[in-house]
């Protein structure tokens, strides 16, 4: 009778077993290769991770590349035109990685009753003409002290994205007369 029980056990895990491995039938294995031409990695060839960073425990990958993204994300002779030309306005926020440089409301000591704020966006890697947009808002004090928006001249906002263009160029001529 064990004998007989022992046969069908090993029958019934044979067919277990049996039946688990056709679950496996539509796997497909998949090996790494490489076409000509084709400079993606393989799975061997693969950099690691290491508990030490990119440049290991000594830093010995001082190489700096560019794809890193390291350095502020806009066109810096722009970023620095557009700092230069605002200077005398109050800064509120200068984001150097999205291009947003706000300031804060200045009142001319010329017309207490007037004030400006700005808000310049550097919107290219590139200095182009079209690379720089300049946000102006103007209030005025009215009668009971209050502040009244009012409508800003085109031709204002026009001048002030012209010269932090003018700035840019200088500044560009300038490093590259350093060289």
């Amino acid at each position: 009778m064990s004998q007989r029980l022992r046969r069908s056990g090993c029958l019934i895990l044979s067919l277990v077993f049996i039946a688990g491995l056709t679950a496996c039938e539509d796997s497909k294995a998949v090996y790494p290769d490489k076409q000509r031409g084709d400079t993606s990695p393989v799975w061997g060839e693969r950099k690691r991770e290491t508990i030490f960073g990119d440049g290991g425990l000594f830093n010995t990958d001082r190489k700096k590349r560019v794809e890193d993204g390291v350095g502020i994300g806009v066109n810096a002779y722009l970023w620095r035109a557009a700092l230069d030309t605002f200077a005398f306005m109050p800064l509120s926020s200068a984001d150097p990685f999205g291009g947003v440089i706000i300031t804060d409301w200045y009142q001319p000591p010329e017309t207490p009753n007037e004030r400006f704020k700005t808000n310049i966006y550097i919107l290219d890697k590139v200095l182009r003409a079209d690379g720089v947009k300049v946000a102006l808002f103007r209030q005025i004090r009215d009668a009971s002290g209050n502040w009244v928006d009012q409508q800003v001249d085109s031709k204002t906002v026009i001048d002030l994205e012209n010269s932090i263009l003018t700035r840019a160029r200088q500044l560009r001529t300038a490093s590259q007369d350093a060289k």
